[in-house]
């Protein structure tokens, strides 16, 4: 949620904000209006209701002459102030609603356009030239005995798979490498739960444009978390968070579930679009001030992760107008794909600066011990996609796959060698 004292300050930076995301930025003049509205009828309410108290007051000291009108002024009063004050909170509940719909500012240097907007920051390594004709991940996947897709959609349909032998291994050994690493960087390890609340799915922005991709358990009315940055975003609402713990760095292992509503068609094939997959997410809350560096820590781990597992990958600045809701700015790591012959992606890192903080009511003591809201980030460190990149890239041409050095003590092996489809 942005800040209404920010938006009276400077409404033009929410109207660029809103045009650059593809947004209606006539929202900015909708907001003012209703602000100002709000804030007189609450002006009006408590004034009333100042009168009343003061009336009330008088009653008990008047003569008897007087105490008879003053008795009808406090009976109008009390009805005066009844309608205030449901003024009031109508006002108040039709701000926060069109609030609740305006995604977050978005940060100055982000580029400009949509999905295809993008702009390349630096592409790191040289896609790999073979010598043979490259296989892709399913089929590797099958050889090595370590993906069923075909299993996956009789057992769960379309989008569903079971990792098994080696691939079981190479994801526990992916993500509990990307834990320790974390760790090591001064992380607090988490598992989280992975089903939410409302309140926790909304406060994150996973409710609004996003809401299609989100599994619901109406009977529960619970959520299954599409990642793990929004059980870490809502672990610390509604507090107030010491100054000095900060940053507060977590990271999180969960599995994640998404619909992938409207994705008819696309990925069909293999574990690069599915239903259900594991991932380790970084998870900040910082100060609002250092929040762009932590931002640039983040995409650096995320980086050294993938130079570790010697993938190539270019790391590239999002479009305004692809952000999610919450994020200021964001940077995805893509990793390149032999046998599509494209980046896909296979980390995204976000500045979400005090947007959720609000919609959570996560704050921590200034300088002077008052709250503020804090900003949070979130990164990504592993998922199963990764799987997708480490096979095809590292494949040889009896269908084996060379193990990056890095990962082989969590894998326990130097080479997945084909074992053929059971």
């Amino acid at each position: 949620m942005i800040d209404l004292r920010a938006l009276r300050d400077d409404p033009d930076r929410l109207r660029t904000s809103q045009r650059v995301r593809g947004e209606d930025d006539s929202v900015v003049d909708r907001l003012l209006d209703l602000d100002s509205r709000h804030r007189s009828a609450l002006t009006r309410f408590e004034s009333l209701r100042a009168e009343q108290k003061s009336v009330g007051k008088s009653v008990s000291r008047a003569s008897a002459e007087e105490r008879e009108a003053l008795l009808a002024r406090a009976k109008s009063l009390s009805a005066e102030v009844r309608t205030a004050e449901t003024e009031a909170e109508s006002l108040s509940g039709e701000l926060t609603a069109l609030l609740g719909t305006v995604p977050n500012l978005v940060e100055a240097g982000a580029p400009e356009g949509g999905v295809d907007d993008f702009t390349v920051v630096e592409e790191v390594g040289v896609p790999r030239e073979f010598d043979f004709t490259p296989r892709d991940h399913l089929e590797l996947g099958e050889m090595l005995g370590a993906i069923d897709t075909d299993r996956g959609a009789k057992v769960s349909g379309a989008r569903f798979y079971f990792l098994t032998g080696v691939g079981a291994m190479l994801e526990l050994g992916l993500l509990t490498m990307a834990m320790q690493r974390a760790a090591a960087n001064g992380f607090t390890p988490m598992i989280p739960p992975v089903l939410v609340k409302p309140e926790t799915m909304e406060g994150t922005g996973f409710l609004g444009e996003h809401s299609a991709e989100v599994y619901h358990l109406p009977d529960d009315d619970l959520y299954l978390v599409g990642t793990s940055e929004v059980p870490l975003a809502g672990y610390h609402s509604g507090e107030i968070l010491p100054a000095d713990s900060l940053p507060n760095r977590y990271v999180g292992w969960s599995p994640c579930f998404r619909r992938e509503a409207g994705s008819y068609g696309k990925d069909t094939r293999g574990i690069i679009r599915v239903h259900q997959f594991n991932k380790v997410e970084m998870f900040v809350y910082t100060h609002p001030d250092q929040a762009h560096e932590e931002h640039l820590r983040l995409l650096a781990w995320e980086r050294e992760m993938l130079d570790t597992l010697e993938l190539p990958y270019r790391v590239v600045d999002i479009a305004a107008g692809d952000l999610g809701t919450s994020a200021a700015r964001k940077y995805d790591c893509e990793a390149w794909v032999p046998t599509q012959g494209r980046y896909r992606e296979l980390t995204s890192t976000s500045n979400c600066t005090d947007f959720q903080a609000r919609r959570l009511n996560i704050r921590y003591r200034d300088a002077d011990g008052r709250p503020r809201f804090a900003a949070t980030l979130n990164g990504t460190l592993a998922t199963t996609r990764w799987i997708v990149a480490i096979l095809e890239n590292h494949q040889q041409e009896d269908g084996s796959v060379v193990v990056p050095e890095a990962l082989r003590p969590f894998v326990g092996r130097d080479v997945l060698e084909p074992v053929g489809k059971k």
